[in-house]
């Protein structure tokens, strides 16, 4: 069965060296680009500085043009990096468990309930408190993520876990709703309003490894279940002939796939669009094998995201653009196009 999924992929049963030189080459381009835009990113904003102030801060960290560059511009840029990958390694593996090309992260309902305990913990007056939102956010997704996680377990068929995600995904909508309408005052309202939208503004290096435990553990469940989601490709019949234990690594998946997108909503608030998007980016250059697309959909997440707050601090208006706005602006026709092209393949 090994050879045969190869063969698919790769050509010939013996080219499996090709195909990990071609997805290295993919993963390095992809860091080249990403490191162009974060340079890109730390360099530029609201504030403009002069070729001189440059030096300084390269010179001086501690300078006024460093703090700009070094306290302010990279731990966001960081943040924004992360936040990316997360959400678009997590879209790659829904993708691949649910054999959805429009599967994104949100799909099992995590997003809803993770802003669901960021907005319960800004209504409650935690807002103050170093941590507790980003706290209550991740709570929330991993209240969420269990419950997928343990009917997971139980499930064979994309469909009845994409239902229970529409399900989970209204009733924190609702909640989330309730939180609005029972809200102490306006300032709450405004601060839930604003959290939800999603940014990384005002993001320091603490945010960002603070961030990284979550997102890591996410992403190595993920990749352990990449062989599950290749075989997956091929039936549920030959899934289940081919030795592996796919029923944990659906729970995998899953499991991952939540803390992912809980630790992105922790770190920078419900952000659409970038788990959909940045997948197919990559798709046709690892010809839709879902195992080695992974790493580069992470990368692609991440160069999305980075070029969205950019654009967002460079945007000439009066306030600067919630990330979750400039996502959705250009996410929005992406999705569209993509759901166009979906109805032809399956009216064909």
């Amino acid at each position: 069965m090994s050879r045969l999924v190869r063969g698919r992929w790769c050509g010939a049963a013996g080219s499996g060296t090709d195909c990990a030189m071609s997805l290295l080459r993919l993963c390095l381009g992809m860091v080249c680009l990403l490191v162009l835009a974060a340079i890109a990113a730390v360099l530029l904003g609201e504030t403009p500085l002069a070729l001189g102030q440059y030096a300084q801060a390269i010179a001086h960290p501690g300078s006024p043009p460093g703090e700009v560059l070094w306290t302010i511009r990279a731990p966001r840029v960081a943040m924004a990096a992360l936040v990316g990958a997360a959400l678009g390694l997590a879209g790659a593996t829904m993708q691949g468990l649910l054999r959805n090309p429009l599967a994104d992260p949100g799909v099992l309902g995590v997003s809803a309930v993770s802003g669901l305990g960021a907005s319960l913990a800004i209504a409650g007056g935690l807002a103050a408190v170093p941590g507790a939102i980003e706290l209550a956010a991740l709570l929330g997704a991993l209240v969420a993520g269990g419950a997928v996680v343990a009917i997971a377990a139980r499930l064979r068929e994309p469909e009845a876990l994409i239902l229970l995600g529409v399900a989970i995904s209204a009733f924190g909508g609702a909640l989330t709703a309730l939180v609005f309408n029972l809200a102490p005052s306006p300032v709450a309202i405004a601060e839930v309003l604003a959290w939800l939208m999603g940014s990384v503004e005002n993001r320091d290096w603490t945010d960002s490894l603070r961030a990284l435990v979550p997102m890591a553990i996410g992403a190595a469940l993920c990749l352990k279940a990449g062989q599950g989601l290749r075989m997956l490709t091929l039936g549920e019949e030959a899934a289940a002939m081919s030795g592996l234990p796919m029923s944990r690594l659906r729970v995998y998946a899953v499991a991952g796939a939540a803390l992912l997108t809980g630790a992105a909503v922790a770190g920078a608030g419900v952000i659409g669009f970038v788990g959909l998007a940045a997948p197919h980016m990559v798709r046709a250059l690892v010809k839709d094998d879902p195992r080695q697309i992974l790493w580069p959909s992470a990368l692609a997440g991440a160069l999305l995201l980075v070029l969205a707050d950019l654009a967002a601090r460079v945007a000439p208006t009066d306030q600067e653009l919630k990330l979750g706005v400039v996502t959705a602006l250009f996410g929005a026709p992406a999705f569209a196009l993509l759901a166009w092209r979906a109805s032809r393949s399956w009216r064909a």
